[in-house]
């Protein structure tokens, strides 16, 4: 917000572009910082899946590959109470 600001406020064009590409490369660092904690939650979960388990099924490393956060956080929450793979990703 604070960048739009500086935009709207200054009549140097250098400037302007100036913030909106220090902002573009903020927004990029944050995606690809959610994107390495969504990484990570799913390989370790991936870990301990395969440690109750053993190995997993393909449609099971899909659904790990392919799920949000809150997704990976709801399964983490629940590994330890499944009894079975079906359970846990209620496949």
């Amino acid at each position: 917000m604070a960048m739009s600001r500086i935009r709207e406020f200054s009549a140097d064009e250098e400037t302007r572009r100036l913030a909106f590409v220090r902002e573009r490369a903020l927004r990029d660092e944050v995606s690809l910082l959610n994107d390495a904690r969504r990484e990570g939650k799913a390989h370790l979960l991936a870990k301990l899946v395969k440690m109750k388990f053993g190995e997993l099924p393909e449609w099971a490393l899909h659904r790990l590959e392919h799920a949000g956060s809150k997704q990976l956080d709801k399964w983490s929450d629940e590994i330890l109470t499944a009894s079975s793979l079906d359970e846990l990703f209620k496949h």
